[in-house]
Order: C-alpha cells, then structure tokens, then sequence
C-alpha cells in the first residue's frame, strides 16, 4: 500500500517521509512490504501524498451459497468411500509393499 502512496503521489520516499515527519528508512521498509504500517500511520502517509484513504465496500470474495452446495457435495462423497474401523478410508491407503496398483 505504501509503494501504491509513492507511486501515485509522485513524490521520492525521501519526500514522503519529510512531509510525513518520519524517517525515510522506515518508508523504505513499508514500502518494501517488510512490515506493515498500521491505520494511523498509513493515513498520515497518504495525506502526505495528497491522497486520503477511504473505506470501500467489496464483494464477498467467495459466492457463500455456492461455497456451501460444494462443501455439501464433498461431505456427501466423503462419506460414499470405503472405510475401515483400524485405517480410517480404504480407498485413500496404500498397500503395505509401496507398490502402487
């Protein structure tokens, strides 16, 4: 997010950090993605930018009811296999020789 703030900024990470009041080092390693700045300071560095972060709303990531027709179906074909009591699922073992067959 930082290097997104430099980019769009125009400004060096020298510049950025002298209006930010914090060193250049410490831009450098945000912008680096070595650590992470938190809220507060993320906003100072963008207002030192010239840009002011906002909250946007997004879209679930994943469809929740699509996500829960697959869950079911793979519960389903889970519980279709074969299982022993001593190994749990017989189709997932392998034989005791290695040889795969």
């Amino acid at each position: 997010m930082v290097s997104k703030i430099v980019e769009r900024s125009g400004l060096t990470q020298a510049e950025l950090a002298r209006r930010a009041g914090m060193p250049r080092s410490v831009v450098n390693v945000y912008a680096k993605g070595k650590r992470e700045p938190g809220a507060n300071t993320l906003a100072r560095l963008a207002a030192a930018g010239g840009l002011q972060l906002e909250l946007v709303e997004m879209e679930a990531p994943v469809d929740p009811y699509r996500a829960g027709r697959i869950l079911v179906e793979v519960l389903e074909l889970a519980e279709a296999l074969p299982y022993s009591a001593r190994g749990g699922p017989a189709a997932l073992r392998l034989p005791d020789d290695g040889a795969v067959g």
